[in-house]
């Protein structure tokens, strides 16, 4: 009983929670990174999508039922081109990675990802939040108070 009891603590344990970042602090995470200027999108541009995509949950997660694909992670990096899901029919698989690798607390792997993406001819334009959200606004809000 006593080992029963243990390892239902220990699997609570490692029970998997999401980081739902701030804005000033995915801004600093984001410039360390090097995504300001990245492809020539500001970091206040990155930060409004992903405000409007996760609002900064590393473990967000929205089914497409039109295309049978999923998005994944604070960037919602999409299953059918970027990344492999194991279900996603017709996958790409542009950016080489398990779409779980996109869910980490540790953002780096999504970095790298959300950088490939925009490195395709659509740009950050593959974004539908950030069109309808940030293209073309005043993004100084993103940014406030944030020292970056």
């Amino acid at each position: 009983m006593k080992a029963l009891l243990t390892l239902g603590f220990l699997l609570l344990s490692v029970t998997v929670q999401a980081k739902v970042y701030e804005r000033c602090e995915f801004a600093r995470t984001l410039k360390r990174s090097g995504m300001d200027g990245y492809r020539g999108i500001s970091l206040a541009n990155w930060v409004c999508l992903a405000q409007h995509e996760s609002n900064y949950n590393t473990q967000a997660i929205n089914y497409n039922r039109r295309d049978q694909s999923t998005d994944y992670g604070i960037f919602q990096i999409n299953s059918r081109y970027w990344c492999n899901d194991g279900k996603t029919p017709g996958a790409v698989n542009a950016c080489g990675i398990p779409c779980s690798a996109l869910l980490q607390d540790d953002i780096t792997q999504a970095i790298q990802c959300a950088k490939r993406v925009v490195r395709d001819p659509q740009g950050i334009r593959a974004w539908v939040a950030w069109k309808s959200h940030c293209q073309n606004r005043d993004l100084t809000q993103y940014l406030r108070n944030c020292g970056v």
